[in-house]
């Protein structure tokens, strides 16, 4: 042992490693720790959010509170080694909301100061992975309408070098179904309008969508007028047998007949009811919880 050193027990030395270690101590102080909340002027909206318009926020009054769901987030760096072009829209903000627009814009309406958050820079691993996971949110949410949804479908099928079938994967949907969804961007403003307003079908605006675009506002008009004719014209029909009206038990017995797949029934009963039906059965739905 070298002179002027000074002789430590076992049991001293014991004690100084792990957590008591103190070179260990300074490598854990240098490690920044990923935070589990932020301040709400460290957050920014995703730029590339599919949505047009946040909607009405009423439902998530609550949030000053207390909030119920942690917004995913990817750091600033994260998101501008994707899109450096947006950095005008980050400003200065340190993370970047992917899932939880909504809650942010509602912290900030209703008082809210920070927001729970979950850091998942793997989420921008590249764009195509970012843009599923902000459309993966709002697919099936009523106030996110057809056409945003169509959109938001077209830039990841480009952003996975055009194979529909990439992102009909990556979105654990049909490939028909992304078929579907692009097919309506081919409609003329109007009509694409009028699908938004509830006022034209998902079922009926994909058979004019392969109609010529300058086609199709009139041949929409002639079926709604030949519907129109149909119906003044009938003859009153003679009453026929009563059916009975199809009970919850019936139902339940007639679904229990198939595999149980959430999204596929969601994906039909979108097509087949119009918006406002689509709201009168998600209000019914609510209210049995």
């Amino acid at each position: 042992m070298a002179r002027g050193t000074t002789r430590r027990s076992l049991a001293e030395l014991t004690e100084s490693i792990g957590d008591k270690s103190p070179v260990d101590g300074k490598t854990a102080a240098l490690q920044p720790r990923t935070p589990t909340t932020a301040p709400l002027s460290h957050l920014v909206a995703n730029p590339r959010n599919p949505r047009r318009d946040i909607g009405d926020l009423s439902d998530l009054a609550s949030i000053k509170d207390r909030q119920l769901q942690s917004a995913l987030v990817v750091s600033r760096e994260a998101y501008l080694k994707l899109w450096p072009e947006d950095l005008d829209a980050i400003e200065d903000a340190l993370w970047v909301v992917i899932n939880g627009c909504r809650r942010l814009e509602a912290a900030r309406k209703y008082g809210r100061v920070e927001l729970d958050i979950v850091v998942k820079n793997e989420v921008a691993s590249d764009r195509a992975s970012l843009l599923t996971a902000a459309i993966d949110e709002n697919i099936g949410r009523r106030d996110f309408d057809v056409i945003e949804e169509a959109e938001a479908v077209e830039r990841l099928v480009a952003e996975c070098a055009g194979h529909a079938g990439e992102a009909a994967k990556r979105l654990n949907r049909t490939e028909g179904w992304v078929s579907q969804r692009r097919s309506l961007l081919k409609l003329a403003p109007e009509l694409q309008e009028a699908l938004r307003a509830g006022e034209l079908a998902v079922r009926v605006a994909r058979g004019l969508a392969q109609v010529p675009w300058e086609e199709q506002v009139a041949r929409w008009h002639a079926e709604q007028e030949n519907a129109g004719k149909k119906q003044e014209g009938a003859e009153t029909p003679k009453p026929g047998p009563k059916l009975r009206p199809a009970s919850a038990p019936r139902i339940v017995k007639a679904l229990s007949r198939f595999e149980p797949e959430p999204a596929i029934l969601a994906e039909a009963l979108r097509d087949y009811l119009d918006a406002g039906q689509l709201t009168q059965l998600v209000s019914a739905l609510q209210a049995t919880r």
